[in-house]
């Protein structure tokens, strides 16, 4: 690796670091409103991170080096390495009096749009610090939607880009210029955001917390305003199918739902893995259902209504909980286990494995099979109408087998802390899927992280990374040929 991309990857990622400090000034504002001394927390750390990002962006400044998937693996890593830090000086700084583990612990899952937490009594926290969680989801949300669909397919490690999902028999951009694309996107990002918060206002729940619980649902970040999380609604079910819809929107591909709105494309909702996910999400929805329905034998409507927010909830990688489905019984514990695997589609705010994944994945599945008995027959893996390049299915099958490899190191790490086999291996995966809460009495939806170690801290916020970078693009750096000339 050439020192000058290095030191151009540094440059960017103070110049990011420096938009976060802005963003600091929106809490702060609202905790002066309120009369919460805590604005001083955030002013402080505004200008401080803000003057030492400064310092170092001019410092680093030159000029730029060569594009290269080289250097997007070093800016994308040190990117969100650096944003992740400059997220935690507020967090360190508060009033909770959290140490350096929970601080970063808390704004790495914010901006990976996770939904672990290690606070508690949040039901009379500062709204500053509310709403910088809120903010941490939604910046993190809209970045994860740009890493998915622009960054993913230019390194070659997945991701199915803006004009391979297209699925018009034209080949040409649908926008001349990339400028117009990043606009409609923003737009309809906010335009959701601001959608959902009004939604949950007209069904009872307050401003503030509608439009921080609106930021941390379009975004599927998880971060609720209240320890209970979304069942402190329970009384008011309307409130918990909002959210499930929106969460749902929030797992859609972006780009599709920008040729849907832009271009009033309808063609474009029939995408293989839209079908997917949703065949899948509404599959667990009915089981869970029905088996709550006979197992507890409460009413279809509530039954109904607590599996579809929750079972959303955990494929989309939200985080939110309306109960502790702990207590479900066998098979729906079962179904939520392998709902955390899932994930929704490419290029969304998601986490998990992801649809498009498990397309391609059968598609090579089937492939084989049929070669085991026409060995000589010459086969290509088909995403919907279009084939899917080499580097993709070597990405899928990479990503997948790097997947389990390291759910099993980090859940052999998170044992060596101290931790239970169930809270260790659930936490692993929670993590590296990015679906925030995991199973048990620790870090289950009745619980969170604030008991484990601070080791094990440190662990599962470096899980929350790779999950959230797609694993390989964590990885490649640490091997020793990414460094050479």
């Amino acid at each position: 690796m050439h020192y000058l991309a290095i030191r151009a990857a540094i440059h960017v990622a103070s110049v990011f670091a420096i938009y976060l400090c802005f963003a600091m000034l929106i809490p702060a504002a609202v905790d002066l409103y309120a009369g919460n001394p805590d604005w001083q927390v955030f002013a402080f750390s505004a200008l401080f991170t803000g003057g030492l990002a400064l310092a170092v962006a001019m410092a680093t400044q030159g000029r730029p080096p060569v594009l290269s998937s080289r250097f997007g693996f070093l800016l994308v890593n040190l990117l969100w390495l650096t944003t992740c830090m400059v997220a935690t000086v507020p967090l360190y700084m508060s009033s909770f009096d959290l140490g350096i583990a929970d601080a970063f612990f808390e704004a790495v899952s914010g901006l990976t749009a996770t939904g672990g937490t290690v606070l508690t009594g949040l039901d009379h926290a500062p709204p500053g610090i509310l709403m910088w969680r809120a903010l941490l989801n939604w910046m993190g949300g809209l970045g994860v939607i740009a890493f998915g669909i622009f960054v993913l397919p230019f390194l070659n490690i997945g991701g199915v880009s803006y004009f391979n999902i297209e699925s018009s028999s034209t080949d040409e951009r649908p926008f001349a210029r990339f400028s117009t694309y990043v606009f409609w996107m923003i737009a309809i990002y906010a335009a959701l955001t601001t959608a959902c918060a009004i939604l949950y206002v007209t069904a009872g729940m307050g401003g503030f917390d509608a439009l921080t619980h609106a930021m941390s649902t379009v975004s599927t970040g998880g971060f609720a305003n209240y320890d209970a999380s979304f069942a402190t609604y329970n009384d008011r079910p309307t409130i918990l199918w909002i959210a499930t819809v929106f969460m749902f929107l929030g797992a859609l591909p972006f780009s599709i739902l920008i040729l849907f709105i832009s271009r009033g494309r309808l063609d474009a909702l029939a995408d293989p893995q839209i079908k997917l996910f949703a065949s899948y999400l509404l599959a667990f929805i009915l089981a869970v259902a029905i088996y709550i329905r006979i197992w507890s034998d409460e009413p279809f409507f509530f039954a109904l209504t607590h599996a579809a927010f929750n079972l959303t909830s955990i494929i989309t990688t939200t985080g939110f909980a309306s109960t502790d489905w702990n207590a479900w019984g066998p098979f729906a514990i079962a179904c939520a286990f392998v709902a955390t695997f899932l994930g929704g589609c490419s290029g969304s705010t998601t986490g998990g494995m992801k649809a498009y994944r498990f397309l391609i994945l059968f598609e090579l599945l089937a492939n084989g099979l049929r070669k085991l008995i026409y060995p000589n027959t010459v086969l290509s893996v088909r995403y919907g109408d279009r084939p899917v390049a080499d580097d993709t299915q070597r990405a899928v099958v990479l990503f997948i087998a790097a997947f389990f490899v390291l759910w099993a190191v980090i859940t052999v790490l998170l044992s060596a802390t101290g931790l239970d086999l169930l809270t260790a291996v659930t936490g692993s995966l929670a993590s590296i899927t990015n679906v925030g809460p995991g199973f048990g009495d620790v870090i289950g939806p009745a619980g969170n992280y604030a008991s484990v170690p601070d080791a094990a801290k440190w662990i599962l916020s470096f899980a929350m990374l790779l999950g959230r970078l797609e694993i390989l693009a964590v990885l490649v750096i640490f091997t020793p040929v990414f460094w050479e000339r």
